[in-house]
């Protein structure tokens, strides 16, 4: 086929799919690292919360009950500063930037702020809960509420809390106060251990497989130089065919055909020719003449002598003829630029209007066919519209299965010369018929 090398390179690249693949592959890194970012923050904080947890056990039951004594409650100052000492010396650091003692009915006894101390708030139901089962909770801390007021400088806190016991027996309320960018940090710690683990796999998979996909997309293409190689051949010989069955049946057939007409129409005039006989001869020879018709209308359709010679638009108006003969009303409008397409265009545009005017005609029961043939930038649009009983397009799959291959088999000639088939119709509507044909 001519100008099938450029036209399949145009349409079968192999930097764009590859290029598609890899970013594609930049995409689902880029995926897997936010997910991974986010999974390990989650996991850093949740850890972080545990350790906060575990460490202000540690120190409250190991440094501080100790020293609690009952006098506590009651603000004994030697009590207070046994306390104050306990705190400042093996809980309080960097991350750990307040703690606060309470009693059931929300008495602050103890607070390493000392305008907190002997101050009285409501505890919430959660603390509360904690001091009468004995557990440890751990909760964003509210910094709106007043006891915290303190706090609000610290920014975001993550309040932990436990009771702790007075040698009486008395249960306290023990709270630790936490920066929350070291619960962050964490999160952030294990993301940068996994980061170059995760990523780099996923970055060195990729690098491997973008020279496979290079190599994939090259032989796709080369399959597809060679099926278009195949279809040009195919298409090719098909014409050859069709000149010669047509130039036989003319030279032959059609030859014939006119001698016996000629015959048959002198024998009429002979000296002792009876009238009846004659009236005979006469209709045989009228018979044979419209058959020759027929014959010759049949050889344009197989080959179409005038695509060649005189150009599409003769071609097609020649299509149109026996729309005419048969009451059609026809239009043609073609673009000038489009008796200067290649020769495979040519074909496939005319054989395009050549099946939809064979559809028209046999099952469409039109008025009038409009046929138009305009040039795009890179492409020629061949349209065909009538106004006749028009159908519904789903069934062109079902007549397909049937063995009507008409349109299927346009369609698919189309599709292996990059070329695309629209149908639309709808019972009562007419039909429309596009085609677009690519250009090299």
């Amino acid at each position: 086929m001519s100008g099938a090398g450029p036209t399949n390179e145009r349409r079968w690249p192999v930097a764009r799919p590859v290029a598609q693949f890899a970013l594609v592959g930049l995409i689902a890194v880029l995926a897997v690292g936010l997910v991974t970012a986010i999974a390990s923050r989650r996991v850093g904080q949740r850890e972080a919360i545990v350790d906060a947890r575990t460490t202000t056990l540690v120190k409250a039951q190991t440094v501080v009950e100790p020293v609690v004594s009952d006098d506590l409650v009651n603000g004994t100052p030697s009590s207070v500063s046994a306390v104050d000492a306990a705190v400042r010396h093996g809980v309080l650091d960097r991350s750990l930037v307040r703690v606060k003692i309470w009693t059931r009915d929300g008495k602050i006894v103890y607070s390493d702020a000392p305008a907190l101390k002997g101050q009285t708030y409501t505890l919430g139901t959660d603390e509360k809960a904690a001091l009468d089962h004995g557990v440890i909770e751990a909760e964003v801390s509210n910094l709106a509420k007043p006891e915290n007021r303190l706090e609000r400088p610290f920014g975001k806190l993550l309040e932990v809390y436990l009771p702790i016991r007075t040698p009486s027996g008395e249960r306290l309320l023990f709270e630790a106060y936490y920066r929350y960018d070291a619960v962050s940090s964490s999160g952030s710690r294990i993301w940068r251990s996994f980061a170059p683990v995760s990523i780099g796999a996923l970055i060195a998979l990729e690098l491997v497989q973008i020279p496979l996909a290079w190599s994939l997309a090259r032989r796709l293409r080369d399959r597809q130089r060679e099926r278009e190689q195949l279809l040009g051949q195919a298409l090719a010989a098909s014409d050859d065919e069709r000149r010669r069955i047509a130039g036989d049946l003319h030279d032959g057939v059609v030859q014939d055909l006119a001698g016996v007409a000629y015959s048959l129409a002198g024998s009429s005039r002979e000296h002792g020719i009876t009238k009846p006989t004659a009236e005979l001869l006469d209709r045989s020879a009228a018979e044979v003449r419209e058959s020759i018709k027929s014959l010759r209308s049949l050889l344009v359709d197989i080959y179409p002598p005038k695509l060649a010679d005189a150009g599409l638009e003769s071609a097609l108006t020649d299509l149109l003829a026996s729309a005419k003969t048969r009451g059609a009303h026809t239009t043609l409008d073609v673009d000038p630029a489009a008796d200067r397409l290649p020769e495979d265009a040519s074909r496939l545009i005319y054989r395009s209007a050549q099946e939809a005017v064979r559809n028209v005609l046999a099952h469409a029961h039109a008025d009038s066919l409009d046929v138009q043939v305009q040039m795009a930038p890179n492409s020629a649009v061949l349209t065909v519209n009538d106004d006749g009983d028009g159908f519904d397009p789903g069934i062109l799959e079902h007549r397909a299965k049937e063995g009507h291959l008409g349109l299927k088999g346009l369609g698919d000639l189309l599709a292996h010369s990059g070329g695309d088939l629209q149908v639309t119709s709808s019972p009562g509507a007419g039909t429309t018929l596009r085609v677009e044909v690519p250009l090299p």
